[in-house]
């Protein structure tokens, strides 16, 4: 397992990053549109599926929290502002935040709702978290709905960073959390 160093992200945070913002798109292409979706059989694995995505989100995002207190995380590209270093780092902050949050209030309203029990992957039982409960319902959906839209501007923000970076500053920030040989670099490695 490679671990970060002074010049890349390693090879187990690259790949949970890159896994995690997958199966997140996913999940909001999913949650966007699945309260269209007529009230068929269909509909029901839609939405146990879009739990599930959930909760292994959740799951993913605690072990690339805990990776990277492990491993740690590779410094700024040298000649990087300490301001940009600071809102970096609030960034990634808020976006654990709200990786924990997101499934966390779905899971909650999930419980709270008085749903039946649902299997994970239709293989575990995911236990409930709460009672039913209508004001948690009513809290728990609003922390899901308006944490996902936030997310969506710190991922914009995150991104946009990751970009200005690449073609602007012409430095090494995004390519360091790609796996070698994805974007050529003017930079080494």
């Amino acid at each position: 397992m490679t671990r970060p160093n002074a010049q890349r992200w390693g090879g187990v945070s690259q790949s949970l990053h890159w896994l995690i913002a997958i199966l997140i798109l996913t999940l909001g292409v999913v949650g966007l549109t699945m309260g269209e979706l007529p009230k068929t059989p269909k509909y029901f694995w839609v939405y146990t599926a879009h739990k599930s995505l959930g909760i292994s989100v959740l799951a993913l995002v605690a072990l690339r929290l805990g990776w990277r207190l492990y491993a740690g995380a590779p410094p700024a590209v040298p000649g990087t502002p300490s301001w940009q270093e600071r809102i970096a780092s609030a960034t990634h902050g808020l976006l654990y935040v709200l990786m924990f949050a997101i499934p966390l209030s779905g899971w909650i309203y999930d419980s709270a709702s008085g749903l039946r029990p649902f299997r994970w992957f239709g293989l575990v039982d995911v236990p409930k978290l709460v009672a039913p409960d209508p004001q948690t319902v009513a809290m728990s959906h609003a922390i899901h709905e308006y944490g996902f839209w936030l997310l969506i501007a710190v991922v914009l923000a995150h991104a946009g960073a990751a970009l200005y970076h690449h073609f602007f500053q012409r430095d090494a920030t995004l390519v360091r959390m790609l796996p070698r040989g994805w974007l050529a670099s003017s930079q080494k490695d």
